[in-house]
């Protein structure tokens, strides 16, 4: 029989459920069917013939198909050296290190470079990972308006002579809105004013930048920038980040970053994935060329139609509905429609913004998206909810 300590705690998360419920806040897990929009398979690789043999090339090849322990116990293998050094090449630093994830790429990395003597600057619409290392790392967190230059200025020189290391973290293209930081002027305030600068590129790597390089890619190069995360689950279709910068940065997080140290290897077999996805993205300038003009035809076919955009220019598409329930309405029209969408609502998005967000891949054809245009434009004019409009030269 459940304890009465059991007892009140599944009445708690229950009654916790039934308030996100009535806020339309309740996120369930639904298979995709339709035209995927929810996607980061950016370049359609998941899919690609010459990715799954080489996976299967990889199990086959492999001495084990288990991580065994962390890299620093059993886990390591020698197949891991050398994507390093081939993915350092590609992102144009010194050296790299792999992680199991994005989040633990992002919270190894933080947590391990600051501390409470520290202050850490943040974009205010950075991603949780980043978020979440910031908060585990102590340091003192200053939250600056979103891309916003002026104020990060201020900040930066209010906190000049203060000692501790100051870091400035940003992603480059931005989850939710799709819009792009200024990383030349951030890696410029930055070095005005004796700081730092990591970047998250996961949203860029293999779509934008040389040969798929990334946004901050020069800056990397050119050592303007401490560190930048690389994700190897999205237009990679693989899975784990990459931490890229200096040799020493390297060897730092090897000994430092929990989320290295405590985590079990992935299976080596999964390398030889990442390898092969790599070495097909660095060929795909047509398809990253084709992804990027589709995809900026339809924001601003939407655009046009009076939607909130949030300024995207890249792949990455919203439309701001505003309200909760209106969104998750918009988002159940359009996949009786065929289209496979979901509402962002909140705390994922500012009160008062959810969204719905259109992961364009290049799988997903120029006549879909004319399609797609068209259905939330019906959408919207059969709802009877208040929605938020652009107002004249808003996007």
């Amino acid at each position: 029989m459940p304890s009465e300590f059991n007892e009140s705690l599944l009445a708690e998360l229950q009654a916790g459920l039934r308030e996100l419920e009535s806020r339309s806040q309740r996120r369930t897990l639904v298979e995709i069917t339709g035209v995927n929009l929810c996607s980061n398979d950016y370049l359609g690789l998941a899919e690609n013939p010459a990715l799954k043999e080489a996976v299967l090339g990889a199990v086959t090849n492999a001495s084990r198909i288990g991580g065994t322990g962390s890299r620093l116990l059993s886990g390591h293998a020698a197949v891991w050296n050398e994507l390093e050094e081939e993915f350092a090449a590609f992102a144009g630093s010194e050296a790299a290190l792999y992680f199991g994830s994005g989040y633990a790429a992002n919270i190894g990395l933080l947590t391990s470079l600051a501390n409470t003597n520290d202050v850490i600057f943040s974009d205010a619409l950075n991603h949780a990972s980043i978020i979440d290392g910031i908060r585990l790392s102590g340091a003192r967190k200053i939250i600056y308006p979103h891309r916003d230059l002026n104020a990060l200025e201020s900040a930066l020189k209010e906190n000049q002579s203060k000692p501790g290391r100051k870091l400035i973290v940003t992603e480059t293209v931005f989850s939710m809105g799709g819009d792009v930081a200024p990383v030349d002027e951030i890696a410029a305030l930055a070095e005005k004013y004796g700081g730092g600068v990591i970047v998250d590129e996961a949203h860029a790597t293999a779509v934008h930048g040389p040969r798929g390089r990334g946004i901050a890619a020069q800056l990397l190069a050119d050592r303007r920038v401490v560190a930048a995360m690389h994700t190897c689950g999205k237009a990679l279709a693989s899975a784990g980040a990459f931490v890229c910068g200096p040799a020493v940065l390297h060897e730092h997080l090897i000994n430092h970053a929990r989320t290295f140290i405590f985590s079990t290897s992935m299976p080596p077999y999964m390398a030889g994935q990442i390898r092969a996805a790599l070495r097909l993205a660095a060929e795909m300038d047509t398809e990253r060329a084709e992804l990027r003009s589709r995809a900026q035809a339809f924001a601003q076919s939407l655009q046009g139609d009076g939607w909130v955009t949030l300024g995207t220019t890249t792949q990455i598409v919203p439309a701001v509905i505003g309200a909760n329930d209106a969104a998750v309405a918009a988002a159940e029209f359009l996949q009786r429609a065929g289209f496979a969408v979901r509402a962002i609502r909140p705390p994922t998005v500012p009160p008062g913004t959810a969204r719905l967000r259109f992961s364009v891949t290049h799988k997903i054809s120029a006549a879909e998206l004319d399609r797609l245009a068209v259905a939330l434009s019906t959408w919207r004019a059969q709802s009877q909810h208040p929605i938020r409009l652009a107002l004249a030269g808003s996007t």
